[in-house]
């Protein structure tokens, strides 16, 4: 790899393409989704082994309610036995385990799973894994009004900017993503990271995420670091 003093700090993943996968396969589309655990344990690793500090993972969106109650069921248990198989290599690797989304409509097996592992990884300072669970970028920026509405410093808007805001955002104290990569050939954020992704640069690759790898990984960050980024100045 070349060298990376312009490596991104925050990289994102919309991990699409698992059904796909398994149809192409003549497979049932949950198929798909245990293949992709692969790909994301190499993600994980590959961001361990070239010291990105934080790493976002788009797994389950508000949107996603509306597949059929068998998938979703499927998928649920499989984010919740993931994430109990997973936590020893977590801790073993430094990573400390967060979440962005409304949790609270997840099962209550669920939601114990990643209280458990955020507990357990609370105190890691390595790699920073964010999963965004149930969430989307609107249900971010609605909930951040939400909360400032009730918060009593909502009397005081004249000084209020884009910082101010920021706090009230679920990803405050994480930096926004230099790179969001999207899977299998589509060409959309999907409602991930609305406000986040005001500077991001985009990266998309026709690979179905369970075949998404190392390689594809180290391919899109040389791509970004060939990138000239302006932020709007000449």
């Amino acid at each position: 790899m070349n060298d990376q003093s312009n490596k991104p700090e925050h990289i994102a993943i919309i991990m699409d393409g698992n059904g796909r996968w398994a149809k192409n396969r003549n497979k049932n589309r949950i198929k798909g989704h245990i293949k992709a655990r692969k790909s994301v344990r190499e993600s994980i690793e590959f961001c361990v082994e070239k010291k990105i500090k934080y790493l976002s993972l788009f797994a389950f969106s508000t949107e996603n309610w509306s597949r059929p109650k068998i998938e979703v069921k499927a998928l649920m248990n499989l984010l919740n036995s993931v994430i109990e198989e997973e936590l020893n290599n977590l801790i073993d690797q430094n990573i400390k385990f967060l979440t962005i989304g409304n949790i609270s409509e997840l099962p209550q097996i669920t939601r114990n799973s990643i209280e458990i592992a955020k507990e357990k990884t609370k105190g890691n300072d390595g790699l920073n894994l964010i999963l965004a669970i149930n969430y989307s970028g609107k249900w971010d920026i609605i909930n951040a009004i939400k909360t400032l509405y009730k918060s009593k410093k909502r009397k005081d808007l004249n000084n209020f900017n884009e910082k101010t805001f920021e706090k009230y955002l679920s990803t405050y104290n994480i930096p926004d993503p230099e790179l969001i990569i999207r899977t299998s050939g589509e060409e959309r954020i999907s409602n991930f990271y609305l406000w986040q992704a005001a500077y991001s640069e985009l990266y998309f690759t026709d690979i179905l995420w369970p075949d998404f790898n190392k390689k594809e990984l180290n391919n899109a960050i040389f791509e970004f670091e060939k990138r000239n980024r302006r932020f709007g100045k000449i």
